[in-house]
């Protein structure tokens, strides 16, 4: 019986929790985290605008890119400008696009991209290759749409 003081020890300690004028302490509501982007996989067929200009800076160019079979399939230029001392650029798809952004990542360069909360294609994707020079490139996505 050299358990019985202990037993009645841990009676009593019971007892006398349970008999407190306080209720029991309502639990703090949790803290629901903030919804994610969802991953974006690229479709195998879709459109998109795309704008070559950098925050608020002058548009290089604003074209229409349709991909199919997750290749471009054509590219037009939609704001009428001819382009003057420079090559038209050839685009790619979105996916290719945040690949080329990665890789200058990968070499030491900045990137970022901003996604679409409701699907989470991107809507904006700048990276920079050079060093301390600053020649950024920038692409605003819009009017992205999959198609059929």
């Amino acid at each position: 019986m050299r358990f019985a003081p202990l037993l009645c020890g841990i009676a009593l300690v019971a007892a006398v929790a349970a008999c407190t004028d306080e209720p029991p302490a309502a639990s703090a509501p949790s803290p629901t985290a903030p919804a994610s982007t969802p991953v974006w996989h690229e479709p195998m067929n879709y459109a998109y605008v795309v704008d070559r200009r950098c925050e608020t800076g002058p548009s290089d160019g604003i074209y229409r890119v349709t991909v199919r079979g997750r290749e471009v399939a054509a590219i037009e230029r939609t704001d009428g400008k001819i382009a003057s001392g420079e090559e038209e650029i050839d685009l790619p798809t979105l996916g290719g696009l945040l690949e080329l952004a990665q890789t200058a990542a990968d070499d030491g360069g900045e990137m970022t991209t901003s996604a679409d909360p409701a699907d989470g294609h991107p809507v904006a994707v700048s990276f920079d290759v050079s060093e301390g020079a600053g020649e950024r490139t920038c692409f605003v996505i819009t009017e992205y749409a999959v198609q059929g």
